[in-house]
């Protein structure tokens, strides 16, 4: 009975034992993903007991892999790129250069083909999108400046990387493995003619989704939507990420990555994006648990045993190769030792795509069994240690900057935004606005204040924002906030008052404070997010606190009001 039912036999111990691992590697404080990797190993063919059938856990990985492509493409946001693009782009491409080279270097050293060794580097080059953003989301810094230089970073190693999956099949001939599809015949023909006939496909391909997807799919969500049904919209959403990178896969012969990853941004344009991310998370997060397991499925424990010289060295490149390569990177673009350091941390590990582009090698006859053990025991060891490596930051840190002098220098990056113009004029920095943050929030208040000629300075940890404001002749200095360095170059002390636009009620009490021992007379406007810390900071005699859910009732009111003749309309604002 158990081979007619060997889809549900896969499927009920694929996702049992996820759960149990999943659950051990969380209460030891390590991400559930490694518990998945472990999940797959435990019922692989290399371990004795129950094996789950390969060939189907294979096709439930693709379907895997079309999802997480999916809501890359529907997480993917052009201008959150944009703003770090200066440190992002060329610091992601070097990286992924020096890391493949690191690989390569190593794969060659043991003997391996050229080709072997360029999918063992590649591999070995790229984070993951998955594990990165659990870190930052844990540590409440996903919408920080560091935070977002790393999404920025990791975006750039996942659109390279998907560049790579489109080139790698036509190309595989001349690496010395086995060409794909009818890219594979023009591989005899030469690399040009394989390389122009990748590209005419790819042109055509992106080229069709941004003049006919762009207006398809988010109209097809519409009139989806107008019917009221969940389970249809739903069901669109899904048809839509499998359907095209099917299609794509069959019509223009891309990867079914692309596909589902183009379908994602395309959806993205559309109002319902959000909703549509959030109606097909749960099938993207249980495909996803499929897609690791079955990738630790493939994995040989023997391996530890056989070559733990190999592992270790590959367990160093990811952990310290890419790790000090990230750091001197963001360091070389005067960026402070903090950002480098978590930008560091952030690229201490694999993943996701690692996955598929071994897969990928291995398919294409380029990668060696034991090329994928390697990677895969690399990714395992490095998820593990990710969190160990994010909390070293700090203690590393502190280290440095007590027993180097070089990391004290290093500590603001050499940075000339980090500190005001000889040439600013002295009458600008006496009972001036200090406003810290400038997002949505800030930008507003900077502007109403510079419509009434009231001198302020803009304090902002985005280097390439306070380049800007400077070009548009605004004060500004970069840099955080809760450094007392930072706010004295702002001139705090003779500043006539303080507006703290970010929402982080620890990190504002910090900034009261040093404010407040450079400035005892100084005033106070804040703004939050939760009642609770609205409380905490006015205990704190904070000064004037805002609450985003009152001044939007307060605003809500004040319009009603006036709207009925109300004669205190006025009044609803107290």
């Amino acid at each position: 009975m158990h081979h007619n039912l060997s889809l549900i036999t896969t499927i009920a111990a694929a996702f049992g034992l996820a759960l149990v691992f999943g659950f051990i590697a969380a209460r030891l404080r390590m991400p559930p993903l490694v518990g998945y990797l472990l999940a797959g190993v435990m019922i692989g063919p290399a371990t004795p007991g129950f094996v789950a059938d390969v060939s189907l856990a294979g096709q439930l990985a693709e379907i895997g892999v079309m999802l997480l492509m999916f809501g890359v493409g529907l997480h993917f946001s052009l201008d959150d790129l944009l703003a770090v693009k200066r440190i992002a782009i060329p610091g992601a491409i070097v990286q992924i250069a020096v890391a493949t080279a690191m690989g390569m270097g190593l794969a060659l050293y043991w003997g391996w083909t050229p080709g072997a060794a360029l999918v063992f580097g590649l591999a070995l080059s790229v984070a993951s999108t998955v594990v990165l953003l659990r870190a930052l989301e844990a540590r409440g810094v996903l919408d920080s400046i560091n935070g977002r230089i790393a999404v920025g970073w990791l975006v750039v190693e996942d659109l390279v990387m998907v560049l790579v999956l489109v080139l790698l099949p036509p190309l595989a001939g001349l690496l010395g493995g086995q060409s794909a599809g009818l890219a594979g015949a023009a591989a005899a023909q030469g690399i040009w003619v394989t390389l122009g006939l990748t590209f005419a496909k790819i042109a055509a391909f992106i080229a069709l989704m941004l003049v006919v997807g762009t207006r398809l799919l988010p109209r097809l969500l519409w009139l989806v939507a107008r019917t009221g049904s969940r389970e249809l919209f739903t069901l669109c959403v899904i048809a839509a990420a499998l359907g095209v990178a099917y299609g794509s896969a069959e019509l223009f012969g891309v990867s079914f990555a692309l596909g589902a990853f183009f379908a994602g941004m395309t959806i993205r344009g559309s109002e319902f994006s959000h909703r549509a991310a959030e109606e097909s998370l749960p099938l993207r997060d249980a495909f996803a648990v499929l897609f690791f397991v079955s990738v630790g499925m493939l994995f040989d424990p023997q391996v530890l045993l056989d070559e733990p010289l190999r592992v270790l060295a590959v367990s160093a490149i990811i952990l310290f190769g890419k790790t000090v390569a990230a750091v001197a990177l963001v360091l070389a673009f005067r960026y402070p030792l903090n950002t480098a350091l978590t930008v560091g941390a952030s690229l201490a590990q694999i993943g996701e795509f690692s996955f598929i582009l071994a897969g990928l090698g291995m398919s294409l006859g380029l990668l060696p069994a034991e090329g994928n053990s390697l990677i895969l025991a690399g990714a395992i060891i490095s998820i593990a240690c990710n969190s160990l490596v994010f909390s070293a930051i700090n203690p590393l840190q502190n280290w440095l900057r007590a027993h180097l002098a070089l990391a004290r220098r290093l500590e603001h990056g050499n940075d000339p935004t980090a500190e005001l113009p000889m040439s600013t004029d002295q009458k600008l920095l006496a009972g001036q606005v200090v406003l810290v943050g400038y997002g949505r929030v800030g930008q507003r208040i900077s502007r109403q204040l510079n419509e009434r000629g009231i001198s302020h300075v803009v304090v902002e940890q985005n280097r390439e924002q306070v380049e800007k404001l400077r070009a548009n002749n605004q004060l500004a200095v970069s840099g955080d906030a809760t450094d007392p360095a930072v706010l004295i170059q702002a001139h705090i002390a003779h500043a006539a008052l303080l507006v703290i636009a970010t929402p982080d009620a620890f990190d504002a009490l910090k900034m009261l404070e040093i404010a407040r021992t450079l400035n005892p007379a100084i005033e106070t406007v804040l703004r939050t997010h939760s009642e609770e810390e609205a409380a905490l900071l006015q205990r704190e005699a904070a000064g004037m606190v805002f609450l985003g859910e009152n001044e939007l009732a307060r605003g809500m009111a004040q319009h009603v009001l006036a709207r009925m003749g109300r004669t205190d309309a006025g009044n609803a604002a107290h």
